[in-house]
């Protein structure tokens, strides 16, 4: 398998698709919005958007299953399988923000081995194949170098649908608030992935999130030099829903903050 071309074709893919979600973005109403819970929405653009990219995907592999967020396709065990949030960022989207993107990941077995990441308002494009550096818009990227608390900027998500662990979320946040130099909530976990690994945040931690979420944006990451794990230091971060991600330089002392509030007792 050529990952690096096929990543190259991945990218054409989530370009064209993203050309279309910023097209349709002024063409919408409230009523196309189907309502998944009070903060989950959806609409025909995420579901038009998933099957442009899902029918793009199978002739480009036509044995590899799917794991895509409007289940539009489903995974029956195959060697390969794709990740794909047609829409990452849907009420951003909605309500005319940025930032919002397509995110598409491929596992061979349960290795990831390629990632791509289109964020459609800046028109950047994240990317790395197995073997190769991470890239933003043809740059080479790599996480920062940073290792304190006091000189870090760090992402979170808010849970939207799974309140169980809200308070521990909260008293992480707080110690981080009062011991670095911020915390941003943009609403794109794959764009969060993609700018720690590109040194504009330093970790980045969230509570209920689904793999299509997750997956290209952590490889990516982990190709430009981070690191990535569960609450618990484990590594069931894909399906499990919980997920610490830092720069290697920053994760020890992140990971120890998330862990004390976050992690099994």
């Amino acid at each position: 398998m050529d990952y690096k071309e096929l990543c190259f074709q991945v990218q054409n893919i989530a370009h064209s698709t993203g050309n279309f979600i910023r097209g349709e973005q002024k063409k919408i109403t409230e009523k196309n919005i189907e309502i998944k819970s009070v903060a989950s929405l959806v609409t025909y653009v995420d579901k038009t958007a998933e099957k442009q990219i899902v029918d793009a995907l199978k002739e480009l592999l036509p044995e590899a299953g799917f794991v895509a967020e409007e289940g539009t396709a489903e995974s029956n065990n195959e060697k390969y399988t794709w990740f794909v949030d047609p829409l990452d960022g849907t009420t951003n989207y909605l309500h005319g923000l940025a930032p919002h993107s397509v995110s598409i990941a491929l596992a061979e077995g349960n290795e990831l081995v390629l990632g791509v990441v289109y964020e459609i308002g800046a028109d950047e494009m994240f990317y790395s194949w197995k073997g190769g550096p991470a890239y933003c818009n043809e740059e080479i990227i790599e996480t920062a170098k940073r290792s304190k608390s006091e000189d870090t900027l760090i992402a979170t998500g808010f849970p939207y649908y799974d309140f169980d662990k809200v308070d521990e979320y909260i008293g992480a946040m707080k110690e981080l608030m009062q011991s670095t130099r911020g915390i941003r909530r943009f609403g794109s976990a794959a764009i969060d992935l993609c700018y720690v690994a590109d040194g504009r945040f330093d970790a980045f931690y969230e509570h209920a999130l689904h793999a299509w979420d997750v997956a290209a944006g952590v490889f990516i990451l982990q190709q430009a030099g981070g690191k990535t794990t569960d609450f618990s230091g484990g590594d069931n971060w894909l399906f499990g829903g919980e997920i610490v991600s830092a720069s290697n330089a920053y994760f020890p002392e992140f990971f120890g903050i998330v862990n004390k509030y976050l992690g099994e007792k």
